[in-house]
């Protein structure tokens, strides 16, 4: 494939649409150079939530050429297995597609030609997605339902965002536990951090699964998910994402016209049953032929409309009861919570890094946690010594401009230290541990002790879990001081270290060199332009 690269995520909970879904990915995947994600998200699947012992594979990844990579889910729904694959994926873009679509044979061309057209200020392209539906009938109430996503915006049944829009904004809140409103909450939050969406030419087919008859009732358990929305992005949010107002606040009224007949009958007053079962009666009415009326109208269909119309109210009405007590303890949830990014003004008198123009900053969203952290882990090479690739060498040993300060200035403030250093250069077999430690060893000559060292030894692709941007050495270094991995702080000089950070829940911070790339600039939580703005940002507490 030409242009930027892509590689393509797909959360699947065991569907058997998704092999329809390979097979044509396969069938059109000439120039096609990056990889199928496959994130397993089944109860009984390969991930961490699997209750099955020997669970049949999803997918036989062997008969893909290689180009299908399985990887496990938490087992927390599309928006965690989502944050899974694109958190594995290592392209430029990240392109999303439902498990039950089937993309067209030239999908695979057209997606290239989207991403290659899209402007510098576009986040994400979203493909063009079609509902196959009866010819000979009316489509039912079910079939209308899956019809609308024909104009969903920002449905990610097909849509390819920056990989970089995504670490910037931390990816999909997995608050959103069901495939309803977590990828228009995403779009949201990229949207008001100053990106543009556009829509492509591609194109997937989305089949209307089969559905039982009260599909429609089991539906109303997205009313809990937009009293979320609601309290994270305010009252027009349907407005901006382009969402129909519903009709939450009918069925409330039509349970409590239920709630007054049935007070009346207890208590025997014969008026309040009347007039609240009346005003039921035509709210249930109401709602039933709004339903009938597009048809189909067979005696079926209508007995499944007007039975669902009689519990969707008080389905509805229970769910957003449930939203509501659970919306405190929801917004409370930092460690689930994406963290979206901020960038720090440089010290006084300190001159602005060239890469940190307008171009290329970060779209500044909410504040980090506030309050200073209780520790600071910091990267070394490009950090706190001048970057000598696979360095052995003591005597080459440099320290950054302000290193020294910076650290004093931590000192000072009573916040203990710590290293977290990629040493690839070891299981490279170019440099030995020992000289590692050697190079270590004349560091805490310079600056004094910095507290626990953790360092990974592993060459790329050894799959362990400590090479950043993995968490292992963020979580080593916090467990070593004591600290919680939250209420600390990662300073490095490149994407991998403030992607640790996030992995690990803790707050990064990246301090630019010459060599970070401005895709990492732009994708970091907080940039400063030096070690020392970024230790002054750290002490401040709120980045203000």
């Amino acid at each position: 494939m030409t242009g930027d690269s892509v590689d393509v995520v797909v959360p699947s909970a065991g569907r058997t649409s998704l092999r329809t879904l390979l097979a044509a990915l396969a069938e059109g995947d000439h120039g096609f150079e990056g990889r199928v994600i496959v994130v397993d998200d089944r109860p009984g699947g390969s991930g961490p939530a699997s209750r099955t012992a020997g669970a049949r594979p999803l997918v036989d990844a062997s008969q893909h050429g290689g180009r299908v990579e399985v990887v496990p889910g938490s087992g927390g729904g599309p928006a965690a297995a989502r944050n899974v694959g694109w958190r594995t994926a290592s392209a430029s873009w990240v392109a999303f597609l439902d498990d039950d679509v089937v993309p067209d044979a030239d999908w695979v061309g057209r997606l290239a030609d989207d991403l290659r057209t899209a402007a510098p200020d576009v986040a994400g392209v979203q493909g063009r997605l079609r509902v196959p539906l009866p010819r000979e009938r009316r489509p039912t109430d079910w079939e209308r339902n899956v019809a609308g996503l024909e104009g969903a915006r920002w449905a990610t049944a097909d849509m390819a965002y920056r990989r970089e829009v995504l670490a910037a904004v931390g990816g999909f809140d997995e608050r959103f536990p069901r495939a309803y409103r977590e990828d228009a909450d995403l779009g949201l939050r990229v949207h008001a951090a100053g990106w543009r969406m556009a829509t492509g030419e591609r194109r997937v087919a989305h089949p209307v699964r089969p559905a039982g008859p009260l599909v429609s009732v089991r539906l109303q358990a997205g009313n809990a998910d937009d009293v979320l929305m609601a309290a994270i992005h305010g009252p027009a949010w349907r407005e901006v994402a382009g969402a129909p107002l519903g009709r939450a606040r009918r069925h409330a009224a039509v349970c409590a016209a239920a709630a007054a007949a049935l007070a009346g009958a207890a208590t025997g007053r014969r008026w309040l049953l009347a007039s609240g079962g009346a005003a039921w009666a035509a709210g249930t009415a109401e709602l039933a032929l709004a339903r009938i009326a597009p048809g189909p109208r067979g005696a079926r269909e209508v007995a499944v409309m007007v039975s669902t119309s009689v519990l969707i109210p008080p389905a509805a009405t229970y769910h957003r009861l449930r939203g509501l007590v659970r919306r405190r303890s929801l917004l409370g949830d930092a460690a689930r919570a994406p963290r979206p990014a901020r960038v720090a003004a440089p010290a006084p008198g300190a001159p602005r890094a060239a890469s940190l123009d307008r171009a290329h900053a970060p779209r500044p969203c909410d504040a980090p946690p506030e309050g200073p952290p209780e520790a600071v882990l910091l990267d070394r090479d490009g950090t706190l010594i001048v970057d000598v690739p696979y360095n052995g060498d003591p005597d080459r040993v440099v320290l950054v401009p302000g290193a020294r300060a910076a650290l004093e200035r931590l000192r000072e403030a009573g916040v203990p230290t710590g290293v977290v250093s990629n040493q690839s250069g070891v299981g490279r077999g170019l440099v030995s541990l020992a000289e590692v430690e050697a190079v270590n060893a004349r560091v805490e000559e310079l600056l004094g002790p910095l507290g626990p060292w953790a360092v990974c030894p592993h060459a790329p692709g050894a799959g362990c879990s400590c090479r950043k941007p993995a968490p292992g050495l963020v979580l080593e270094a916090a467990g070593r001081l004591g600290v919680a991995p939250a209420r600390c702080a990662v300073v490095g000089d490149i994407g991998a270290d403030v992607e640790a950070a996030r992995a690990a829940g803790a707050r990064g911070v990246l301090v630019p060199t010459s060599a970070t790339r401005h895709e990492e600039i732009a994708a970091a939580p907080e940039v400063a332009p030096d070690l020392g703005a970024a230790v002054e940002l750290l002490l401040a507490g709120d980045g203000a």
